[in-house]
């Protein structure tokens, strides 16, 4: 009876602990192929993402009327409760209203073209001698993350390009109890929901289609199956808690002896 105790606390011990593997991030050498994670196509705007939009002019008061937000302040200090209020929201349809430009579609443009579209209507009523300059941004990326990191929910980080090294860190890394091998990335594509996997602790994970997050992507961190054990996250915790089973099992068996 003992001996069978002894040995399945032994495996338990060896099979509950954390391996150093499961532990550290991007291991293994990068190939000798050339990334493509910051030449990847631009983005396109979809549905519910807002655009910061700044309209110049060498007389201000010519453009007052196209800007909602304060033109002292810089898109690095605007932050994303502003940019609710004052940026232009793409609608179900995929339109944006601005004042007497009214209804414009940017639905599949990149900021560039709707750039280009938008300076074009507006020269319409401006002269040359306005010196009209347009600025169109995408308002921040908003991602959600949840499961086993620092701080979970609903984030937005005022770049153009957020990758899914980055979008973990601002959520305070994930925890020791992490499955780093099966992080998530669920995306909607074409009104289709997919959902990839990406194994942070190897240097593949620069290769993944999803390295660079997208606006509404939604990261899930699950546990490790040592979290639900509830056996501790390194030796020293293990073999507390299994010399406190060792201690139980044996009092219950000398108490039915006893019996």
């Amino acid at each position: 009876m003992n001996q069978t105790i002894r040995l399945f606390l032994v495996v338990l011990l060896f099979s509950s602990c954390i391996s150093q593997k499961r532990l550290t991030y991007f291991q293994g050498e990068p190939s000798d192929k050339k990334l493509e994670i910051y030449s990847t196509k631009p983005y396109q705007i979809q549905v519910d993402d807002i655009l910061y939009i700044n309209i110049k002019a060498n007389n201000p008061e010519l453009v007052a009327i196209f800007n909602n937000t304060d033109q002292t302040r810089t898109t690095q200090n605007i932050n994303a409760s502003d940019l609710y209020f004052s940026g232009y929201s793409v609608d179900n349809h995929g339109m944006i209203n601005l004042p007497v430009v009214g209804e414009m579609n940017v639905l599949g443009y990149t900021a560039d073209q709707i750039k280009e579209k938008l300076t074009q209507r507006l020269e319409v009523y401006f002269n040359p001698e306005s010196e009209l300059f347009v600025e169109v941004k995408l308002a921040g990326i908003k991602y959600t993350i949840v499961g086993e990191v620092g701080s979970t929910g609903t984030k937005t980080i005022n770049q153009n390009r957020l990758n899914i090294v980055e979008a973990v860190a601002n959520a305070g890394d994930i925890s020791i109890t992490g499955n780093k091998q099966g992080v998530e990335v669920f995306r909607l594509e074409d009104d289709v929901l997919k959902k990839y996997t990406v194994d942070m602790t190897q240097i593949a994970a620069f290769d993944s289609d999803v390295f660079q997050i997208l606006p509404n992507d939604i990261i899930s961190v699950p546990p490790l199956k040592q979290k639900s054990w509830g056996t501790g996250t390194n030796a020293v915790q293990t073999l507390t808690t299994l010399l406190s089973v060792f201690s139980l099992l044996t009092s219950t068996y000398l108490l039915t002896k006893t019996l």
